[in-house]
């Protein structure tokens, strides 16, 4: 079962994302669409992305679990195959982070080298190879190759200013958080089974803990508690459970009173908002310091955009307009990972595009045209049948 509205929305926001990934290209970039800085209470266009896609996980996970239980897939296996796409983002996660702070100069090729195979074993070990046109027999070996590409690049990784860092765990990067969250919150919907007033309850207790992050009840990340501050601090999973929460609403309230829902939804984004906007004295806005006021405001923005984007997807069937940007969200680890072989091969051509074209608005245009190019390839691939599947 899909959702037209949840698909749409999924590919708009990673064609946003593609865009904004996009802006350390280019120069002068106007502050509005930036990320703010860690010391600003500010929030840009930026900065409303990532939270997003959050949410639209979120939106997800109920459908999910229902089309593998509808099957006849036991909580066991489900759980199983959770647990595999929550280590393989937090897997993919970690070697991008380490990409991004790689010392060119002590790794073997260099960085960019670096980054290019990683993406390639990315692709050999996601590979969605049962629909693709390459034989059976070739598919666990090709696999294979993809994980020692990924020892090797562990094992001969400098970084730092200096190469004097070696493959870590720094932050868990995009996909890393992304991965934290999905896997807190598909347990937690699959073992409630759904009970909405349970979601509920989680979804409170977690904006409670992003509070108490920025109180003097804040518990301290070191250790093995560190590696679960992404959950316990709460913002993360926070949009992740609203988004199961939007979802639980159509399917918990019978169709008929869909509109209801969407006047629900309406007024849960609007508090939301206010409550953000009214609590900035005391935390201020802050995407990269995870704020409760920027948990709220993101949340009340996904809020309302679902509930647009059903009105319009769902209810009146507009969907012809989204045609186009359709294979970013069908296929949208795909339209995520091609820019990480882009950016090398550009590095290592030495090929660049004039100043002119990389400056003010008329960079903006072409970085938009690059991620609309981006999510045209995905959807070429994905005809051929090669798409990434966790």
């Amino acid at each position: 079962m899909r959702i037209a509205s949840i698909d749409i929305l999924r590919a708009l926001t990673m064609l946003l994302m593609i865009w904004v990934n996009d802006f350390w290209t280019l120069k002068e970039v106007p502050k509005w669409l930036t990320h703010a800085s860690a010391t600003e209470d500010y929030m840009g266009f930026s900065d409303i992305i990532f939270p997003l896609f959050l949410f639209i996980v979120g939106l997800s996970i109920p459908f999910a679990i229902k089309n593998r239980l509808d099957k006849g897939d036991s909580r066991t296996t489900i759980t199983k195959h959770i647990l595999i796409r929550s280590l393989s983002l937090l897997l993919i996660g970690l070697f991008m982070v380490n990409w991004e702070t790689a010392y060119s100069d002590g790794i073997p090729g260099g960085k960019s080298v670096w980054g290019l195979l990683m993406a390639l074993a990315v692709g050999l070990i996601w590979m969605n190879w049962k629909r693709s046109p390459v034989p059976k027999k070739w598919h666990l070996p090709i696999q294979v190759v993809g994980f020692c590409i990924l020892l090797y690049l562990a094992g001969i990784y400098k970084g730092g200013s200096n190469g004097e860092l070696w493959f870590t765990t720094q932050w868990w990067g995009i996909l890393g958080l992304i991965g934290w969250a999905y896997l807190f919150n598909a347990l937690i919907y699959l073992y409630s089974k759904g009970n909405l007033w349970f979601m509920i309850f989680v979804w409170l207790i977690l904006n409670l803990l992003a509070a108490l992050n920025f109180s003097d009840f804040a518990i301290e990340s070191q250790g093995f508690m560190g590696l679960l501050s992404t959950i316990y601090t709460g913002t993360i999973p926070a949009f992740t459970t609203a988004g199961i929460l939007a979802t639980l609403l159509f399917m918990k309230i019978p169709k008929k009173k869909s509109n209801y829902v969407l006047w629900i939804l309406l007024i849960l984004g609007t508090v939301n908002i206010f409550f953000g906007l009214a609590t900035r004295d005391i935390w201020g806005i802050s995407k990269i310091q995870g704020t409760p006021s920027w948990l709220s405001i993101c949340t009340g923005i996904g809020f309302i955009l679902f509930m647009l984007f059903y009105y319009i997807g769902d209810i009146k069937k507009q969907v012809s307009w989204a045609k186009f940007i359709a294979p970013a969200g069908t296929a949208t680890l795909t339209c995520y990972m091609l820019p990480y072989f882009i950016y090398p091969m550009r590095e290592i051509s030495g090929i660049h595009l004039p100043e002119l074209l990389t400056t003010s608005w008329l960079g903006l245009l072409i970085s938009f045209l690059f991620a609309l190019f981006i999510v045209g390839l995905t959807g070429v691939f994905e005809k051929k049948g090669f798409s990434l599947k966790l």
